[in-house]
């Protein structure tokens, strides 16, 4: 092996890192998407929910 072996291997394993990180960041992305967007949802429902309680309520 010679120098340029080497610095193509750890080139490559940079790389691999990299890619890596880069869909590690995408998932949790995707997932904090996901939980926003049901979080959201959850929210939307409580306000209709005590919106529909206070009608009733309401002479």
């Amino acid at each position: 092996m010679n120098v340029d072996d080497l610095v193509a291997e750890k080139i490559a394993a940079a790389r691999a890192r990299i890619e890596a990180n880069k869909r590690r960041r995408a998932a949790l992305a995707a997932n904090r998407q996901r939980g926003l967007a049901l979080r959201h949802a959850q929210k939307l429902r409580n306000l209709a929910a005590r919106r529909d309680t206070t009608e009733k309520e309401t002479p």
